[in-house]
């Protein structure tokens, strides 16, 4: 199994998760464009999951394993749900980086429109409305009660984003993209004043949830949690909520399946329960692509030089294109 040292990652999990009964079957759950995610079950049928880093070189704090694990151990007893944090190894001598255990959760991922099909209306609809629920819960937490007051600075989020993905965006640059230049020239003079200061998940989103029932059983992929500003969060969530009638490319994001909660139903809900307003929403909404626009910058960059595995499957071309796409959508925004 790629990225896993079968044998040292056993002898570790066995000292530490209790019961445990090996030999353990692991399986790659998701390659993905960032971490890597493995499920592994014991003889006994108990299964966990298993976070690490990309394989190859990395970009700064990004895959910050232990970071991660703080998080999901941190909100464990909160109203956000999560995956219960079993373990973290720190000593990359186990298996050529650091990881986390996390328990198994069941339930489906709706990745894109055709998993959303498989869910029935009603539940699409409950669904949308317990994902903004959730989001409101998120953000109303106090980071000092839940020990995360240091995860971040809370002030000046937008300023500190714009510098971290313009110096990542320098890193992974492979070619010129005017676009990406202009939107972070005008969202650098256009900044809106931040009120208040939130846990800031990074990337909330259906696809990194965990669902079923019409409600999330639990939230995924903390590795760009923050502190700072929580319309990020809301900006993001609202570029992913396609709406049927937009047309999108294949493959479509799972709203547009049809059935969930309108953007202008979410938003409201989200203003009501939060009671900030959503006037500048659209700032954030063009943040946000040209954010992701430089996240797959940087996830091209690493397929071209082989740091996440084989490749098979992979149109390279349509990745560096929607990387354009991306600071195209965030530059109409602002226009």
């Amino acid at each position: 199994m790629e990225g896993i040292n079968e044998a040292k990652v056993t002898a570790w999990l066995v000292e530490r998760i209790d019961g445990l009964q090996p030999p353990l079957q692991f399986s790659l759950i998701a390659g993905g464009h960032s971490n890597l995610t493995y499920r592994f079950v014991d003889q006994a049928g108990t299964a966990c999951v298993l976070r690490r880093p990309p394989l190859g070189n990395v970009l700064e704090s990004a895959h910050d394993m232990g970071r991660e694990h703080r998080i999901i151990a941190a909100l464990q007893d909160s109203e956000v749900p999560v995956a219960p944090a079993l373990a973290l190894c720190t000593d990359a001598a186990v298996n050529g980086a650091p990881f986390y255990v996390m328990g198994y959760v069941e339930g489906a991922v709706l990745h894109d429109a055709g998993g959303a099909e498989s869910v029935a209306e009603p539940d699409r609809r409950q669904l949308g409305l317990h994902v903004i629920e959730v989001l409101a819960r998120l953000h109303g937490i106090d980071p000092d009660q839940v020990g995360l007051g240091d995860l971040g600075r809370k002030a000046a989020y937008l300023a500190r984003q714009l510098k971290r993905w313009n110096r990542q965006w320098e890193a992974s640059k492979t070619h010129e993209i005017p676009e990406m230049e202009e939107t972070s020239r005008i969202l650098a003079e256009t900044m809106p004043e931040q009120v208040g200061a939130a846990i800031v998940h990074g990337d909330y989103r259906l696809g990194n949830m965990i669902v079923g029932g019409g409600a999330i059983r639990a939230v995924l992929d903390w590795e760009l949690c923050t502190l700072g500003d929580p319309l990020a969060d809301v900006g993001y969530l609202l570029n992913s909520w396609v709406q049927p009638e937009e047309g999108v490319a294949d493959p479509a994001p799972p709203t547009a399946a049809g059935g969930f909660p309108s953007r202008e139903a979410i938003s409201q809900l989200y203003e009501r329960r939060t009671g900030r307003s959503l006037s500048a929403i659209n700032y954030y909404r063009a943040f946000s692509h040209w954010r992701l626009a430089a996240i797959g910058q940087g996830v091209y960059k690493r397929y071209l030089v082989g740091a996440m595995g084989r490749q098979d499957g992979i149109d390279l071309d349509a990745y560096r294109e929607s990387v354009r796409s991306r600071a195209q959508a965030a530059l109409a925004l602002l226009g």
